[in-house]
């Protein structure tokens, strides 16, 4: 398994080694010893979620808020996304920054999400399937998300917004400097 920090260090690209030969392949996909040696700190993960979307779906940006506030693993089973992060930690020397990362069955990698940030993705193949890890459950009253077209953002969805699908939540959710529902660079939500 091989880790690497991104442009934003506590966004995480994962990429599993790969084990095939004509029968297939076997990939482990997630290792928690590996990861908190990577991290120095562990991540209890309580929670495993799964979705099927068409070509065109966007997903986000959502986030928890403390005490439910959560860090995320996702990965792509099937077919093909552009994952993204956003840096929602007022004081943050990157905050309202984002990292994208394809992510698909083909090149099986991952991203870890730290408490903090907002995430979204916006399917670009029909029938693909999305997996992710949570170390916090769901909690509707914690629920929040911002717009995924906010321009101060600036996130390039590599679709045409007019051709994207959205849930009636994400077609009205805030833009970044319309909510106070944020984090606090330097806390620690755990």
């Amino acid at each position: 398994m091989k880790f690497t920090h991104t442009e934003i260090p506590d966004v995480i690209i994962i990429e599993p080694t790969v084990h095939g030969d004509e029968r297939g392949y076997f990939v482990e996909t997630y290792r928690a010893d590996k990861l908190e040696d990577f991290l120095g700190y562990k991540i209890d993960f309580c929670q495993d979620n799964e979705s099927k979307s068409a070509k065109g779906v966007l997903r986000g940006l959502h986030y928890q808020l403390y005490p439910a506030a959560q860090t995320k693993l996702v990965r792509v089973i099937q077919g093909k996304v552009l994952d993204v992060a956003v840096d929602i930690r007022k004081g943050s020397p990157t905050f309202g920054k984002h990292i994208a990362v394809e992510l698909s069955s083909e090149n099986k990698r991952q991203l870890l999400i730290p408490r903090g940030f907002a995430h979204g993705f916006v399917v670009l193949e029909d029938d693909t399937v999305f997996a992710y890890k949570v170390d916090n459950y769901y909690s509707p009253e914690n629920d929040r998300g911002i717009a995924f077209d906010d321009p101060e953002l600036n996130i390039d969805w590599q679709l045409p917004h007019s051709g994207l699908k959205l849930s009636a939540k994400d077609r009205v959710q805030p833009k970044l400097h319309e909510t106070d529902d944020l984090f606090e660079y330097g806390v620690e939500y755990y």
